[in-house]
Formats: structure tokens, sequence, C-alpha cells
């Protein structure tokens, strides 16, 4: 029962906005299931394999982040680091899967104090889990890992509001808002670290622009700024707030 369950999951498809598609073969990017497959499936290829035979041989600290299929592998050691990506390739083929070529790479990412004293090159940005992860120097001067949203989820998330902004202005302003209240809520409660308040302000800024923009253009006459103040002070847009504690 279980696998014939998941089988339909594999086969339904992905439905974005009017466009279904379906996937050939492993599951279906977006899909519901995937994230439980990718648990089930990397526990016994990756994690159960770096716990029990990749930690042992190392010569330096280790840790693993892993959400699904994204992983962040931390080494101490830039040549455990290497070791470990040359046998990767063959660990993930002898199941059938492959690697992304991109995305797969070795990031130095050492505080810029400690690198500097090494005479190593500064550390990098990567971007994990829809965050841009870098080092920064805080107000007491010390370094810590600040974390903001992604370019690229920024911008997809500004584009999917301002395309729902424009197919639902038809809709009365309380229902609108509601939506627009859920939208920016769901948002923060994922993006909400302190380090990102400056990225979720931006945000708000902008939606607040893709609102008017859109309901200006629902008559002939033209929304203006001071009336747009009123619906803002009758319907407010949510403020960003932390939702979870800052990682150093």
């Amino acid at each position: 029962m279980l696998l014939r369950l998941i089988g339909k999951w594999l086969n339904a498809g992905v439905l974005e906005g009017i466009e279904l598609s379906y996937s050939d073969e492993g599951t279906p990017q977006g899909g519901v299931i995937s994230p439980l497959l990718a648990n089930v499936f990397l526990h016994e290829v990756f994690d159960d394999w770096f716990v029990h035979t990749v930690v042992p041989r190392l010569r330096g600290r280790s840790a693993v982040v892993r959400y699904a299929d994204d992983i962040a592998m931390i080494f101490s050691r830039k040549d455990d680091a290497m070791r470990v990506l040359d046998v990767l390739p063959a660990r993930f083929g002898k199941y059938g899967l492959t690697l992304h070529p991109q995305k797969t790479r070795v990031v130095p990412f050492r505080r810029p104090d400690l690198a500097a004293m090494r005479g190593e090159p500064g550390p990098e940005t990567f971007d994990l889990l829809g965050f841009t992860h870098h080092w920064e120097l805080s107000r007491a001067k010390k370094w810590f890992v600040r974390m903001h949203t992604a370019k690229d989820r920024f911008r997809r998330t500004l584009r999917q509001l301002n395309e729902w902004c424009r197919d639902h202005r038809h809709l009365s302003l309380d229902e609108q808002h509601s939506a627009l209240e859920l939208k920016l809520k769901g948002h923060f409660a994922y993006f909400g670290v302190l380090s990102n308040m400056r990225k979720l302000g931006t945000l708000c800024h902008w939606a607040t622009r893709i609102w008017f923009k859109w309901l200006s253009r629902r008559s002939n006459l033209p929304l203006t700024w001071k009336a747009m103040k009123r619906i803002l002070k009758r319907y407010p847009l949510p403020i960003p707030s932390v939702a979870a504690p800052r990682v150093t």
C-alpha cells in the first residue's frame, strides 16, 4: 500500500500556475513527496556513510547540514574537503544519483582574520536554503556569519507578488490585504533572522510599491500616494520581525 501511494505521488505531476508538468525520472521538482523521499534515501546514501565511514578517516573536525537534497559539509582542513569531494561522485553514482555540477564545489570560508594569519585568500560566500552566507564584523568588532535572502529567492518573491497583485487587482481591498498579509508573514517566518532585517525591510518597501502600482490600474483615475497612504493606514502590511535567532 505504501509503495502504491508513493508511486501515485511520483506520477501525479506538479501544477505551476495553470501548467501541469511531469518528471520522467526521479522525484518531481517542487513535489510534496520530494523532501520526504530525499530524506529516506539520503539517510542511507549519505548520512550513515558520512558518520561511520568518512568521519573516522578525517584529520580535522567536520560537520554537516542537510535538508532534503541540499547539503553543506564543513571541514576545518582543506585536504579533508578535497578527499571527500573526490569520492562523492562514486558514492552517489553507486545508487544512481549524480551531483549538480555547478552547485558542488569547495568554498573557502575560514574566518577572515584567521585566513589572513594563515596567508590564505579571504572567505567566499555561498547560498544554502535560500540564504546567502558571508562573514561580517559586528558593532562589537566580532566576526559572525551573516545570513540574508539570496538574490534569486528575493527576485522570485517580488515576481510572485507582482503576478498575484496583477491577477487579483479586481478583488476587494479586504481580500487583497488578507492575502498579502499571509504571504509576507509566511516569508518573514522563514527568512526572519536578525541579520536579514534590512533585506526584509526592502521587501516590504517593494511589496508596497507593487500593490500601489496594481491598485492604481483598477480604474481610469490613477491612485495617488496620498490616497495610498490612507489605504495603508487602514490596511497596514506586516512589519518584519525576528522569527529565529542569529546563527553564529
